[in-house]
């Protein structure tokens, strides 16, 4: 949720910012005109109960109960204003910050740098589905029998490559040396603390998951119980920042980092046609997510951390990505800025004049962190006090550590073998009794 003061005070700053994420700036216009309006009404409602007041202490009994007609009839018109002021304000998206470039949409991303050498190999790569259903340790024909298309089985060794991903991950980022060693490589200005490991519920209330910003463009995403008015998480984010509503830090308390754990689930419907092949575009899939809860004055240093993290992960694992610096038109709702990763994937089709071709090698996004500002922080109050005690709102911030089904693709296709065996990457070996899928 915007600042209400900054959309009074400056109007034509909130219009461009709005703009820039493809979001009519007249709803702007719309939210002011309401805003007005509420604010007379207010006024108009104080100066009623004023009233009444001095006529009740006069005695005066049947001017008092005019008053009392005026003031209920204020109210009714108060709320229903009121009610259509707040949905136009969460409409009206985070503003993205003054660093990021301005374009229309993900045609207009950049990419800052790559890490690694495109995996090439001396024999015909294929693709992890061909990989895993040779080797028995993915089963998409059961798993559309049982649940529908875009759910998988995952079995045998892969099972155990993805508790061996988790517990990597755990242990890295629970470790103050590793920490310090990201901080100190990339020159960041930021905490050494470590990261909190916490297995939030995946059932979350709607208003909670409307506080943090993904019901008023993404509903159609969420897996939504009417009857229970629960909403299932598409990420670990969307269940670790309400844990907090409603709280007041003490500066020196933060930054509060969390690492979640969390089975997610999301309908793909914008993505019908999409990716239908394999496990990399499922309805459920399990994800470690970074979460970070800072001061204002910290929280674009904190975004290049945790990008940081995601980096270090990924060059853990050996696997060659690249980094793209999302534009406005790219945002989601939440975002004020956000980068992404793209794993390279040497199975996956190439694409050719924005179609797929029949080359193999082509980068995937496997991670995405996003630097919320304020925005999700307002709708939950959760606020901190500064060095001044001074109220302010906290910054909120996530980053994927890792969404493992992509990352067992990317593993898959880059450690495969000419024999269809899969190599273990060396970080994750000492968490198995296996160095190979065979």
């Amino acid at each position: 949720m915007l600042d209400v003061n900054l959309i009074r005070n400056n109007p034509d700053l909130v219009k461009k910012g709005v703009a820039s994420k493809n979001v009519d700036p007249k709803l702007v216009d719309d939210f002011l005109s309401l805003d007005e309006r509420w604010r007379k009404l207010v006024k108009d409602g104080d100066d009623l109960r004023s009233i009444q007041k001095k006529l009740s202490e006069e005695r005066k009994i049947d001017e008092a109960k005019e008053v009392k007609e005026k003031i209920k009839a204020n109210e009714e018109e108060l709320k229903e204003v009121e009610t259509e002021r707040e949905k136009i304000l969460y409409l009206l998206p985070n503003l993205p910050i003054e660093n990021v470039r301005t374009g229309k949409d993900e045609s207009e991303n950049e990419v800052l740098r790559k890490w690694g050498e495109a995996t090439d190999f001396e024999f015909p790569a294929k693709d992890h589905l061909e990989l895993g259903e040779t080797l028995g340790v993915i089963d998409i024909k059961a798993a559309g029998e049982v649940s529908g298309s875009r759910f998988s089985y995952l079995k045998g060794k892969l099972a155990q490559m993805e508790f061996a991903i988790i517990q990597f991950v755990i242990n890295a980022l629970s470790d103050n040396e590793i920490i310090s060693e990201i901080i100190a490589k990339n020159g960041l200005n930021v905490s050494t603390k470590n990261f909190v490991p916490v297995i939030p519920p995946v059932l979350i209330r709607k208003e909670m998951m409307q506080a943090m910003g993904y019901m008023e463009r993404g509903e159609e995403e969420i897996y939504y119980f009417p009857k229970d008015d629960l909403t299932l998480v598409g990420t670990a984010e969307q269940s670790i920042g309400p844990m907090h509503a409603g709280e007041v830090f003490n500066v020196k308390d933060l930054p509060l980092r969390y690492l979640g754990f969390s089975t997610c689930f999301r309908r793909e419907a914008g993505s019908y046609g999409k990716d239908t092949r394999g496990i990399l575009r499922s309805h459920q899939f399990d994800k470690l997510e970074m979460f970070s809860i800072t001061t204002a004055e910290n929280s674009i240093e904190e975004h290049k951390f945790l990008l940081a993290v995601e980096e270090y992960l990924m060059q853990e694992l050996k696997i060659p990505y690249q980094v793209i610096d999302i534009c406005s038109g790219d945002l989601g709702d939440p975002a004020a800025a956000k980068f992404d990763i793209e794993a390279w994937m040497p199975g996956q089709p190439s694409i050719s004049s924005g179609q797929e071709s029949e080359d193999r090698g082509r980068y995937r996004e496997t991670h995405s962190v996003s630097n919320t500002t304020d925005f999700q922080a307002r709708r939950l109050n959760i606020r901190y006090k500064d060095q001044n005690g001074e109220m302010k709102f906290v910054h909120m911030l996530n980053g994927t550590a890792f969404a493992i089904g992509r990352t067992l693709v990317a593993i898959m296709e880059n450690y495969q073998q000419e024999d269809g065996s899969i190599k273990v990457p060396e970080v994750l070996q000492k968490y198995l009794n296996f160095d190979t899928i065979s």
